[in-house]
């Protein structure tokens, strides 16, 4: 048995629970061998703090199988516990502890289909849909407790960085630490008119969260001008009253992008506050995490960008092997893979495009031979989601033009820059550089059918025109 395989027995079979991810983080390393010191050298927590939270995890594992669990048994522990039930027809284990193939009407999922919610939103922390995809987590949430850190978080839209960022929080909270996220796809367009404005609605924003009377007018001077005044702000209120370090989330960064006068002011500022640790005590204390949907293509000198310095983190697709585990958690038992890489074959590895497969699935809705059939129609499961995409293609010919190019390439195509980054953040396509190939055959499909007519209709309306 492998420490991924005892993970999830670990947390659908014993423990009902999803661990957090420095207990994960613990309980691999400890079952690699590792001591707590090596734990805590490579975590970048302190010792005392992997012991205090190794040694809750060790006792909840012994309640759980009624012997004591320590760091140092564990392998005995566990290989006892395995060998007690191995070729018992009788075996009292627990259903989804077991890791060989269980039948499908003996399966029980960990959770009623009443239960089960549409995918679209931020999974909650004790979901058990969640997924782990190590090492993102642990190495988001060891760095979290590095003085003045910043940690960079890059996927397209609905691969779950929303889901990972609000347990990089509970985990600082975890920690005691103040923690405020800001999204900025929340911001009016009139925010960002202006330098002067948007920074002050980032200050006013933040003030609220912390439960900080907003006190601007105090700190900000024309004269020194918006980012300076903010600095202060910042540092003479915000950080001197807090007793504790802030994190700093700001989620859909890209939404700035779109802004350069606004970005080419508000990026430079968050590097500089990040080299202002390295001086200041005080600037210690904030912990910036910076997540975005594409690259950067507001173009910014190398010394002043916050994208090439800190912690960079891409949340990557989900793997044969954890789709199955995901599957397992809707109560799908597809001992065959075949069935998991029939529909990774149409969607890939994208965690939304997979969820809203299962749940359907899990509701015997349908059945995978339909699903997939109907998969790229309008009629079909995804139909929303390809309509949403193909009205914000409608809106710019660069971009549609740029996506047909990539259809009709058997191999990878160089894209123009921002087209090919805001293709990605759609999660369209998946990039080399510039080269961009499709994310997956649902999009083939739909998107070569789709814009195939729309071409044909204009060819055919600019020919009556013209008659």
């Amino acid at each position: 048995m492998n420490v991924e395989e005892v993970l999830e027995a670990v947390e659908q079979g014993l423990l009902l629970r999803q661990l957090s991810p420095v207990e994960r983080f613990i309980l691999r390393q400890s079952w690699m061998g590792h001591t707590y010191s090596d734990i805590a050298r490579d975590s970048s927590y302190c010792s005392a703090h992997i012991k205090e939270i190794g040694s809750r995890l060790w006792h909840d594992l012994s309640e759980a199988l009624g012997e004591r669990v320590t760091k140092k048994n564990l392998h005995l522990v566990w290989n006892q516990f395995q060998e007690n039930y191995t070729g018992n027809e009788q075996s009292t284990t627990p259903k989804d502890l077991r890791t060989d193939t269980v039948a499908k009407d003996d399966f029980s999922p960990l959770f009623t289909h009443t239960q089960i919610k549409f995918p679209g939103s931020p999974l909650p922390l004790n979901s058990p849909l969640y997924i782990n995809r190590p090492p993102i987590e642990e190495l988001a949430c060891a760095e979290i407790s590095q003085p003045g850190c910043v940690i960079r978080i890059k996927a397209p839209k609905r691969m779950g960085k929303s889901s990972l960022l609000n347990r990089m929080i509970a985990h600082a909270k975890d920690l005691g630490y103040k923690a405020v996220s800001l999204d900025f796809q929340e911001a009016d367009t009139a925010i960002f008119s202006s330098i002067d404005k948007f920074l002050r609605w980032f200050c006013i924003n933040i003030s609220k969260q912390l439960n900080l009377d907003s006190k601007l007018d105090d700190y900000w001077d024309e004269d020194m001008g918006s980012k300076v005044s903010c600095k202060i702000y910042f540092q003479d209120y915000l950080l001197e009253l807090i007793d504790s370090p802030l994190v700093l989330a700001l989620n859909e960064v890209n939404r700035v992008f779109e802004h350069p006068s606004i970005a080419q002011d508000f990026l430079p500022m968050l590097r500089l506050w990040h080299e202002q640790a390295r001086t200041l005590d005080i600037w210690q204390k904030l912990r910036l995490v910076v997540v975005h949907s594409t690259e950067i293509y507001v173009p910014l000198k190398l010394n002043q960008s916050p994208f090439n310095v800190g912690l960079a983190l891409q949340v990557p697709q989900f793997s044969l092997e954890q789709v199955q585990n995901l599957a397992q958690r809707y109560g799908i038992n597809w001992a065959d893979t075949s069935a998991i890489a029939q529909l990774m074959a149409m969607v890939g590895g994208h965690p939304y495009l997979l969820n809203v497969a299962l749940y359907h699935l899990s509701r015997q809705d349908m059945t995978l031979e339909h699903l997939l059939e109907t998969a790229p129609m309008l009629t079909g499961i995804y139909g929303h989601h390809l309509r949403g995409h193909l009205e914000i293609l409608r809106q710019d010919s660069q971009l549609v033009s740029s996506l047909q190019e990539v259809i009709s390439a058997l191999d990878s195509v160089e894209l123009e820059a921002i087209a090919a980054y805001k293709l990605e953040s759609m999660g369209l396509v998946q990039l080399d550089g510039n080269h961009a190939k499709l994310s997956c055959e649902l999009y083939r499909r739909y998107f070569r059918k789709q814009l195939y007519q729309e071409d044909e209709l204009s060819v055919s309306s600019v020919a009556i025109f013209n008659r």
